[in-house]
């Protein structure tokens, strides 16, 4: 993807990725010199930050551990009850276990050293023990952890040889263990606790620590990016809230959320077993977030989180619309512009791609630049409105006249006929993939084309919107190409099955 250089940047990847790493070191110099680092939220590609947080690049945190590649080990944690399901991550698509492997190869790749995998929940369930003949062939070393009963209250027993001390002790060298996930519910914590009684086991003092980057502790509990986390959850209904043990601890206000406020006693209590005394006297104390401080231009983030919340609550309307969402998600994203004081009128684009929709009678789009000009695209005998759309951005960002066609029907017409003649597609309009393409062809010979295909990188981190639900292909070209989109919650047409 390319860089957000057209974007106003209102924070700090600098700052932050010295800030985080200076951090980390010294939580581990509390412990000792050794710490299990449990990992939420996605590695490489936190696209969520790098939204709400303009100058946050989605791999960040995979550019801040390499300051601490030395110091650092990676262990992946799976569930098996995953890999029995086939469990997808929704928004790449593959399994679970397909994706614990493009982790390793990701890490790799890095300089980063994966030192294990641990399956989690293990239960002889046949396709977790497939798996891990499969990760063994690969040589990757693999541990088991199993299903402990009473997990998390029963302390007594989970803190004993008949529970944590049944799982299998995972094998590490360096002071950082890493323990990260393909996603949530994996048994990180988990993980992370069951090697501490291991470890005390055989006398190596270790510690823990949790590092999610939201929400955010050191800014308001009702600060739009805050607010935009919530938003990100309405599913899964997570609540930010007062952290109320670090209120009572040190009569200092920060921000947590609601499953780590609710599991807190419990984690306290199995420190104390396992430690003697806690370490931590709040969730927020086992953070090592310091995302906050490297803030440098609030208003752009604010901007930039409100503008989150909303296209989340278009997101959840379509999901709705799909039959994939609920009224609850949506009822919950309502409430949140309610508090973050905005509507879908904050979202200029919103409006501008409706009203061409109703003066052409047809699906349109629009398109925010980030000096405020909107410029919108319609529907044509030749091509679409997200096609025309990028088309017509592409001209304003090389200086071409709109008079001016970027691509001759000469290009567009056997690619037309050759999706519906041979490919048995019943709509010619190109979609987005392919128009690029045709664009690619024709720049090689046409000046102007050659002009607007060089301001492709310009689009990224332009916000667009779509007065209809677009098809998945068009909607990934968006992405890939950077751009956030939106959608009115209707189709085209009246037809049950889409593509």
């Amino acid at each position: 993807m390319a860089e957000l250089d057209n974007i106003k940047v209102g924070f700090s990847n600098d700052k932050y990725t010295e800030l985080q790493s200076k951090k980390i070191r010294d939580r581990i110099d509390m412990f000792g010199g050794k710490l299990y680092l449990e990992f939420g939220g996605k590695l490489f590609d936190d696209f969520h930050a790098s939204r709400v947080l303009p100058g946050f690049k989605p791999d960040s945190k995979i550019q801040m551990l390499k300051h601490l590649a030395d110091k650092t080990e990676i262990v992946i944690a799976i569930k098996a009850g995953d890999i029995e399901k086939n469990k997808v991550r929704g928004d790449i698509g593959i399994t679970y276990d397909m994706d614990l492997l493009r982790l390793v190869d990701a890490f790799t790749n890095y300089g980063l050293y994966v030192g294990s995998v641990v399956l989690t929940q293990f239960a002889e369930q046949p396709a977790a023990v497939a798996y891990e003949k499969k990760l063994k062939a690969l040589g990757l070393k693999v541990f088991r952890h199993y299903i402990i009963p009473g997990y998390p209250s029963n302390i007594p027993y989970i803190v004993s040889d008949e529970g944590f001390g049944k799982n299998d002790y995972i094998e590490t060298t360096r002071p950082l263990v890493v323990v990260t996930a393909p996603g949530p519910g994996s048994g990180k914590m988990a993980t992370c606790l069951s090697q501490l009684y291991h470890e005390g086991k055989r006398g190596v003092k270790a510690g823990y620590a949790k590092f999610e980057t939201f929400p955010i502790w050191s800014i308001p509990l009702n600060h739009p990016v805050n607010l935009a986390y919530e938003a990100a959850t309405a599913d899964l209904n997570d609540v930010n809230m007062i952290d109320p043990f670090h209120l009572e601890a040190y009569n200092e206000k920060a921000v947590n959320y609601n499953r780590d406020v609710e599991v807190f006693p419990v984690l306290k209590a199995m420190f104390e077993k396992l430690q003697g005394n806690s370490p931590y006297q709040s969730p927020t104390d086992m953070g090592v977030n310091m995302a906050g401080f490297a803030i440098v231009d609030d208003e752009a983030c604010c901007h930039a989180a409100k503008q989150e919340i909303i296209r989340r609550y278009f997101e959840a309307l379509c999901a709705r619309r799909k039959g994939e969402g609920t009224d609850s998600a949506v009822q919950k994203l309502e409430l949140l512009m309610d508090k973050a004081g905005i509507s879908v009128s904050d979202r200029a684009i919103v409006a501008a791609a409706n009203i061409r929709d109703q003066q052409t009678g047809a699906p349109a789009a629009a398109m925010e630049l980030p000096d405020g000009t909107i410029i919108t695209g319609k529907t044509s005998p030749m091509v679409g409105a997200s096609s025309a759309l990028i088309l017509n951005a592409l001209k304003h960002f090389a200086g071409i006249d709109d008079a001016i066609k970027l691509i001759s029907p000469e290009v567009l017409t056997p690619i037309q006929n050759l999706k519906v003649n041979y490919l048995g597609d019943h709509n010619p309009l190109l979609h987005l993939n392919e128009l690029l393409i045709a664009l690619s062809i024709e720049a090689i010979n046409n000046d102007a084309a050659k002009k607007a295909y060089a301001c492709l990188p310009m689009l990224a981190g332009l916000e667009a919107h779509s007065s209809v639900i677009l098809s998945q292909v068009d909607v990934g070209v968006f992405k890939k190409l950077g751009i956030h989109l939106t959608c009115e919650p209707k189709y085209e047409g009246n037809k049950l099955y889409h593509k």
